[in-house]
């Protein structure tokens, strides 16, 4: 084993800490030349905890003058250390990071100047050899933010000095400001004379080249209305990758670990990747990409996997990493979840049900279109809750990325279903123990079906199979100890649902194909039978298919059917 080994940078983003303390890095530099190429003022969003504030840290470094004697320290044996281009080291770097504005309300604008200010005297300080003392004494004295601004840029211009202003995070404070306290309060920051806006008006013209990061385009189309200031390069098939790691990023990280005795000698790298796949994969952020079927994993996601096999030399029990529930909470309050109309709602249930939803994607938009549906599904794309999966016609297909974004949806539905009509989840908890190490399924459905039954309150939402199958699986997505594959096709048709045991965790026995029948209002016994009769075809068609016996993996399968008539559950059978 090696003690040099390269320590797993989970939670790291100053990329000078990383090459400076032995932590892994997977290279990002190969992307410095096309950005370059692109316009000089740069818009770029990713989902959270994708790795953009590693990419301007790694920029910062890159670029700055005052690290460009240490560019082999820092770079050799990346990409770039061989194809180094003519800005290398040539600017003087402003980073701003406005995450760390927040705070009371009352108080932001104040906060966001001192802020702003301390970064500018900051940035004085580090280039201390390009302004005279009397320039930094007046830059300092300066009251405001503006100001400094102002007299930072003149003497700058003045003296040929190239400057390259790096915002990361540019929407953190206003979309915060934009949930809490209202489109009123966010359109007077942001409009007009708002301070924010006031300051975008400043940095155009002021810099060579301005990189900016954020979630969504919705705060850069209000402050930036009427002036382009920024070239949107987040859907360009070119950049899909630069950001989260590919297939072959992980498969290269995972055997590093493993020649370095970090991963058991047994450790199955391939293994390893499928069993992620389904997880923390599926993200493409490019209409053109898919022809390449290009897709990355999310970073954070894939780290938190590795240090847990590398801690107990076995994949994590829990696939979601627990640090990322804080995350979704802040995401779902950005969403206004809480808040959500009926078309909105309507909305989140059919993709949670069908997993995908045809519609055209937004690349700009304000805070006052967020309510309006035709709109949702593209905020919904940028918090990372849908992902680009296809075209049909002129339209995109956005889709759920993974299992980890899946569960997300089903939490909302489940919080939806327990506030019209509480389920006791410790008790369906035991019936899916039950399902999984006895092959007692009989007490776990029934039970589902009672509590399907008395969501009297939501008989006017669920009419259909359709929502009756999303109801069930919004409670099978509470069990570990299966994944839950709604819509299985198989032998040219589609099950309800596979429950698939999850092996790789949990020592699962029993696993289960299930289908859903809803007799329509006034339907005869004979109809009732017949429905019966053709779905015990149709499920030991399913059973046939030659993926089962993979699918099944050993445990003993389970076939069963459940005939509801209107809400109440008329008939239910192994078959």
């Amino acid at each position: 084993m090696n003690d040099r080994t390269k320590q797993v940078p989970y939670g790291v983003s100053n990329f000078v800490d990383i090459r400076t303390n032995n932590l892994y890095y997977v290279d990002k530099t190969m992307y410095l030349p096309m950005i370059e190429d692109e316009a000089r003022y740069l818009f770029f969003t990713r989902p959270r905890r994708f790795g953009k504030s590693l990419l301007v840290s790694m920029m910062c470094a890159y670029y700055d003058c005052k690290l460009k004697d240490r560019f082999q320290e820092l770079f050799g044996g990346l990409w770039i250390a061989q194809h180094p281009t003519p800005l290398q080291g040539k600017y003087l770097i402003l980073y701003l990071d406005f995450s760390q504005v927040g705070g009371d309300i009352s108080k932001i604008e104040h906060r966001f100047d001192s802020y702003c200010s301390m970064r500018i005297n900051s940035f004085v300080q580090r280039y201390s050899d390009y302004y005279p003392a009397d320039i930094a004494t007046q830059i300092a004295n300066s009251e405001s933010f503006a100001d400094k601004l102002d007299l930072l840029c003149n003497y700058s211009a003045e003296q040929g000095y190239m400057l390259f202003l790096i915002i990361d995070e540019y929407d953190n404070f206003t979309n915060t400001i934009l949930n809490e306290q209202g489109e009123a309060v966010y359109h007077a920051i942001t409009h007009a004379d708002g301070f924010y806006r006031d300051i975008f008006k400043k940095f155009k013209g002021n810099f060579e080249r301005i990189f900016m990061t954020g979630v969504s385009p919705v705060t850069l189309d209000d402050v930036t209305s009427g002036f382009n200031i920024g070239w949107n390069i987040a859907t360009k098939p070119q950049f899909n990758n630069i950001l989260g790691f590919t297939t072959s990023d992980v498969r290269t990280m995972f055997e590093y670990y493993k020649d370095q005795g970090k991963l058991p000698a047994d450790c199955d790298v391939e293994f390893a990747i499928k069993d992620m796949e389904p997880w923390y994969d599926g993200y493409c952020f490019s209409e053109d990409s898919l022809r390449g079927r290009d897709r990355v994993f999310n970073t954070d996601m894939v780290l938190y996997y590795l240090r847990n096999y590398m801690s107990y030399g076995c994949p994590p029990k829990q696939m979601i990493d627990p640090n990322t529930k804080m995350d979704y909470g802040k995401m779902q309050k950005l969403l206004q979840f809480d808040k959500l109309d009926g078309d909105r709602k309507g909305l989140i249930n059919k993709i949670a049900e069908e997993g995908e939803i045809v519609c055209e994607l937004f690349d700009s938009f304000s805070a006052y279109q967020i309510p309006k549906v035709q709109f949702f599904p593209s905020l919904l794309y940028y918090y990372g809750m849908l992902t680009i999966k296809g075209t049909r016609g002129e339209r995109l297909v956005l889709g759920i990325p993974n299992n980890n974004v899946r569960k997300q949806y089903y939490g909302y539905l489940l919080e939806d279903y327990q506030n019209r009509s509480y389920v006791n989840t410790m008790q369906l908890d035991d019936g899916f123990y039950e399902m999984a190490y006895e092959g007692e399924w009989r007490k776990c459905l029934q039970f589902m079906a009672d509590s399907y039954a008395k969501l009297s309150s939501v008989r006017d939402a669920i009419e259909s199979e359709r929502n009756l199958q999303g109801f069930f699986m919004a409670y099978f997505s509470m069990t570990n100890y299966y994944y839950t594959a709604p819509e299985l096709e198989l032998n040219h048709g589609f099950c309800d649902f596979f429950l698939l045991p999850d092996l790789t965790h949990y020592a699962t026995q029993h696993s289960y194909i299930l289908e859903l029948k809803v007799l329509h209002k006034g339907s005869t016994e004979e109809h009732a039978q017949k429905q019966w009769d053709d779905a015990v075809a149709q499920i030991h068609s399913y059973a046939q298919a030659p993926r089962v016996e993979a699918l099944r993996q050993g445990t003993q399968l389970h076939l069963i059917i459940m005939q509801f008539d209107g809400f109440q559950l008329k008939r239910m059978e192994e078959v």
